[in-house]
């Protein structure tokens, strides 16, 4: 079943959490503002006492334009690692970007 989220503003929003157990195979990306926005999307573990964990991206600085889509096609471990989204303005438009995870 696809999970949908509306991210409006310059924010870092957590998708997926550790532990959800979503099987994930894409992810779609719509810019339905009037300006284009930059995207970054990544995957998170905490980092333990013996440094393992991080950030690693999925997508990192990617422009989209104005009401186009992005459809990006991945896996990655849900039981370890949460997925998030960073929307950066690029005008002074507030962002907003609907996400589809399949």
């Amino acid at each position: 079943m696809a999970r949908v989220h509306n991210v409006q503003g310059e924010v870092t929003r957590e998708l997926l959490s550790i532990g959800d157990n979503t099987k994930l195979s894409s992810i779609s990306l719509c810019n339905t503002n009037a300006l284009q926005c930059t995207v970054d999307v990544f995957i998170e573990k905490p980092t333990t006492a013996a440094g393992v964990g991080g950030t690693f991206y999925v997508l990192k600085n990617t422009l989209i334009p104005a009401g186009v889509s992005l459809t990006h096609s991945f896996t990655f471990d849900n039981s370890k690692f949460g997925l998030f989204i960073k929307l950066t303005k690029s005008a002074s438009e507030t962002p907003t970007v609907d996400v589809i995870i399949n």
